[in-house]
């Protein structure tokens, strides 16, 4: 794993990225607009991959979420043998690190992950990178899985760029969907696993705070699947 050298004054505060690189600050959360274009999908358990940096960090959101059933932290858009986190991580590969997200539609609604997804998770300004983490492998990219989702998203993202939430142009992706491959197990439930980790307390704590604080019809503070 690399780690960049950084010169940081005094008054900053230096968290060194298991998934990356040194932590600088910590990105503001913006409540995200509710979805004007709803997602029906009807009955049945649905799955949508989301990327949005890190898959701790995106893992470990969603495994807060009333309705989802699993949140598996994986690689997606590169082949089989690149699907491995030393190759992925040294930025050399076509994958970014992702998370296949289950959830009941009846429960909580794709669009409904959209908007917690971009209101805690990731920064759709951000271009091959999100909070401290750098490269393409990081990039925030949006993976429906059906004509339905890809509908829902691309209306969705069409909203946040006419809402003038953001300073910066909106630079998320929406991908093809191509075959995801499930990161090592040691990578699975890691912020559960590991509360303490330098990188969870700082990064992806408050993210899951932001989640209970903007939306807590959505918060379950038990990390168990549904």
């Amino acid at each position: 794993m690399k780690f960049r050298v950084a010169i940081l004054s005094a008054a900053t505060a230096l968290t060194l990225s298991a998934c990356g690189q040194p932590a600088l600050a910590l990105d503001n959360p913006v409540e995200a607009p509710a979805a004007a274009r709803k997602a029906t999908e009807g009955y049945g358990l649905k799955t949508a991959i989301f990327a949005g940096g890190c898959f701790w960090g995106v893992e470990g959101v969603f495994s807060h979420v009333k309705g989802v059933h699993s949140a598996v932290s994986g690689y997606h858009g590169g082949t089989k043998r690149q699907a491995s986190y030393n190759l992925v991580s040294s930025g050399i590969t076509d994958h970014v690190e992702a998370v296949k997200v289950t959830y009941d539609p009846k429960v909580v609604r794709y669009d409904e992950l959209l908007q917690i997804f971009f209101s805690v998770v990731a920064d759709p300004t951000l271009k091959n990178r999100q909070g401290p983490d750098r490269g393409a492998h990081y990039d925030a990219e949006i993976v429906p899985l059906s004509k339905e989702q890809r509908t829902v998203a691309a209306a969705y993202l069409g909203q946040l760029k006419k809402s003038g939430l953001w300073k910066k142009p909106i630079v998320t992706s929406i991908e093809p969907a191509r075959t995801f491959y499930a990161a090592e197990d040691y990578h699975q439930d890691f912020a559960a696993k590991n509360p303490r980790h330098g990188y969870i307390q700082r990064w992806d704590k408050p993210k899951i705070a932001a989640l209970k604080k903007f939306y807590p019809k959505h918060y379950r503070a038990e990390f168990k699947r549904d």
